[in-house]
């Protein structure tokens, strides 16, 4: 492998742009005494629920958290199913088990990646409890269809929306659209924390306080615990430095779909090389550029070889994970999953790459011969 000239993320740069702001955020945390469930927490609880157009947001610890407190805030246990996309990474999974529910897998649309809405229907049953859909890739999901299912059979939507913050479906912003939306601010989301934080959205006023009350021992009051709750509380500090990034997250966003269309056309045409589609209900936010190629492993090194890092996502589907065995899935359960994961690739995007590293991409892409 030759010096890396590409990789997939840079981290620092981010805070190089904002460096004066994020000290200043730091020292003002710092200088305030206060760690927990203060001030920092307030403001971006109030300013990212406006950003979603939702009533409100409550953080907390991390996005499976957000995913798990959630599903435990619609009464979600014992017995109950919930409906998943087949492919998505594995948190999606895991928070229907903690809650004590079976994750019901639904096949994806291959064009999207996303949970194909004309296919859930057929897994719902009287045991279901929710749909839990997934804005995978920066795309949303067809919310629209989703919706109109989840009222016919009176069950809830439920979305993870860990790679989409700022995305819009026909025009209006995620994160407000679904019962309750989840999101995850690990360092490498759009949106992203210098740590673990997370997330929940919605408007519905008695799913935030359910959710507010889990994520602190199952308490309002100090001492007086009411249901034996977690602790998932969002870090201050996080919440001070995400609400630095938030105000610069459309730009970012706008960075990210430069280089979409510059990759969009300069990879057109390319023999086996499959884009992605962009429905036209969706502003996506690019938070992966995901390619298929049915030689993805040859083509994976091809670019390695030239210095450039890419991401599978996600090399095994959660049925075919070891968390999983127990549930009896075979290869070829979920083919469209397994097709996803076998020839998907993730070329580095961000709003930090250069016009020449996007040029570079393209140009070592299109010298591959299989």
């Amino acid at each position: 492998m030759s010096e890396l000239k590409v990789p997939f993320q840079d981290f620092r740069a981010p805070y190089l742009e904002l460096k004066e702001e994020f000290d200043a955020a730091y020292r003002r945390f710092m200088e305030s005494g206060w760690f927990v469930l203060g001030g920092e927490t307030t403001a971006f609880e109030e300013e990212y629920a406006s950003y979603c157009d939702a009533a409100h947001c409550v953080g907390v610890a991390n996005g499976l958290d957000a995913l798990h407190l959630a599903l435990l805030a619609m009464d979600i246990g014992e017995g109950d199913e919930v409906i998943v996309p087949s492919n998505t990474y594995i948190a999606t999974w895991l928070a229907v088990t903690h809650a004590g529910a079976t994750p019901i897998p639904v096949e994806p649309d291959l064009k999207t990646y996303n949970i194909d809405p004309n296919l859930v229907e057929q897994a719902i049953t009287t045991r279901t409890k929710a749909i839990l859909a997934v804005n995978l890739y920066g795309q949303p999901c067809d919310y629209e269809p989703l919706l109109k299912l989840a009222r016919k059979h009176h069950i809830k939507l439920a979305i993870d929306n860990a790679q989409s913050h700022g995305a819009c479906y026909n025009g209006k912003r995620v994160g407000g659209l679904g019962d309750i939306e989840c999101h995850s601010f690990y360092p490498s989301k759009n949106l992203g924390a210098y740590g673990e934080a997370g997330a929940i959205t919605t408007s519905d006023a008695d799913l935030a306080d359910r959710v507010r009350v889990l994520r602190n021992y199952g308490s309002r009051i100090r001492y007086n615990n009411e249901i034996p709750g977690y602790n998932s509380r969002i870090d201050e500090l996080q919440a001070a430095f995400l609400r630095i990034k938030l105000r610069q997250l459309d730009e970012w966003n706008a960075r990210r779909a430069k280089i979409a269309s510059t990759y969009l056309s300069g990879l057109a045409g390319i023999p086996d090389l499959i884009l992605p589609h962009v429905p036209a209900y969706s502003s996506p936010v690019w938070h992966l550029f995901v390619v298929r190629h049915p030689n993805r492993d040859e083509l994976q090194q091809h670019l390695a070889g030239a210095g450039i890092q890419t991401i599978i996502h996600y090399p095994i589907p959660p049925h075919l994970s070891g968390a999983y065995q127990e549930s009896n899935y075979k290869a070829g359960s979920f083919p469209i999953a397994e097709q996803a994961a076998n020839e998907v690739l993730s070329l580095p995007i961000g709003p930090h790459l250069t016009d020449d590293q996007a040029a570079y991409i393209i140009q070592t892409v299109a010298s591959f011969k299989k």
